[in-house]
């Protein structure tokens, strides 16, 4: 009978229990053994696979006066911050904007993200993942602060042909080892205390303060990061320039990455693929842009080749979405005060992809205004390609 009334309540047990917490599981099974009388514990244990330890803990708990408690106070898994002690106040450090560790660190050089601090605290010894990092963030007041502009561009007739034109291209060099790049220049940054786009874990209601105006005058200086992305290596180079955003420049940077990245990478290579958009330094239409690359193939011996993308498609740019976006993450929010601060960010950019990027500041002037008789224009080693000569053309090394 006590069986036949233990697999009974079971039955109902496993019913109704998937709609109660833990205390009224085990208060449930507890009253039932209480009603079974003798050896009622042990016939709900059996039929229902509860611990007999548990259903007695439930006949204590239906004797006693009703708690809102599920476990006993102390009972659970120990908070992180009790098992660790020193993790909130190492935590708080890291966030410090004028303390955050030594000046070489990397994290002082990259965003305050949750995963980043996670890394920072295990180096340090502790053992916390990057969801706990930001529940503690909460816990401790902060969370993401602000401290964004957008634009549109039209289309082109030819836009498909030339993205073909350019995937070919690209895919033929990547086959036969030759290097391919993407070059633009980002945007030009004040330098100086003033508000930079994007958001970082700070003090709630305690953004970093930053000048009120952004339109300063000419003798503010700027930086003017001008990028080169290698495809296949997922790995750039930025030049951050001082001066002017001249087709020199842009081809000086160009050489600075062959010289430093490029030719290590490639010791054979024997061409280069250049793509870019079709404005600014690197301008389609620009003669300084053929001349300046005309004497980088002289120098580096390299057929250097340009695949200009069509007009309005300068996002589709390989850097933009590849190098140039991770940087504005990395700096969000940090006011750039110095081009040296500028470089030390860019630097210490990284993707879990494996992005890597080295920076240098270049402080050498790039005089605007430079002018090319026809002659000169005519005695260019300029080859165009019979598809859209305007956007693709390669300028070839002196012969030897």
């Amino acid at each position: 009978m006590e069986t036949a009334l233990a697999e009974g309540i079971a039955d109902i047990y496993g019913s109704v229990a998937p709609h109660l917490d833990e205390r009224q599981r085990r208060v449930v099974l507890g009253a039932a053994a209480e009603r079974l009388g003798y050896g009622g514990v042990a016939a709900l244990s059996r039929a229902t696979g509860v611990a007999r330890n548990t259903i007695a803990q439930g006949a204590r708990d239906a004797a006693g006066r009703p708690s809102g408690r599920v476990r006993a106070a102390g009972a659970g898994r120990p908070r992180l911050a009790d098992r660790d002690p020193g993790l909130g106040a190492d935590l708080r450090r890291l966030l410090e904007p004028d303390t955050a560790g030594d000046p070489m660190r990397f994290l002082l050089w990259t965003t305050l993200s949750t995963r980043a601090l996670a890394r920072e605290l295990g180096e340090l010894g502790h053992k916390v993942s990057q969801s706990t990092v930001g529940r503690m963030l909460g816990a401790m007041g902060y969370s993401l602060q602000a401290n964004q502009k957008t634009y549109d561009k039209s289309d082109h007739p030819d836009r498909d042909a030339q993205f073909r034109h350019i995937n070919a291209l690209v895919a033929a060099r990547v086959a036969a080892g030759e290097p391919v790049v993407s070059v633009d220049t980002k945007k030009k940054e004040l330098v100086g205390n003033y508000k930079n786009a994007g958001r970082e874990w700070s003090p709630a209601n305690s953004p970093f303060l930053v000048e009120a105006h952004d339109f300063p005058s000419p003798d503010v200086p700027r930086a003017l990061p001008y990028g080169v992305y290698d495809v296949a290596a997922n790995a750039g180079w930025v030049s951050v320039g001082t001066d002017h955003d001249t087709s020199a420049f842009a081809a000086a940077t160009i050489g600075s990455w062959w010289r430093e990245m490029g030719k290590a990478r490639y010791p054979a290579a024997s061409k280069l693929l250049v793509c870019a958009d079709g404005g600014g330094s690197n301008s389609a239409r620009g003669w300084a842009w053929k001349f300046e690359l005309a004497k980088l193939a002289a120098t580096t011996g390299l057929e250097v080749t340009v695949a200009h993308l069509p007009p309005g498609t300068s996002k589709w740019n390989k850097i933009e979405h590849r190098m140039f976006s991770f940087i504005s993450m990395n700096w969000r929010a940090k006011p750039l005060v110095s081009h040296e601060v500028v470089v030390k960010l860019i630097s210490s950019t990284t993707t879990q992809a494996g992005l890597t990027i080295r920076c240098q500041l270049d402080t050498s002037p790039y005089p605007l205004g430079a002018t090319y008789t026809d002659a000169q224009k005519a005695a260019l080693p300029l080859v165009r390609d019979p598809f859209h000569g305007d956007w693709n053309y390669t300028l070839t090394p002196p012969e030897t």
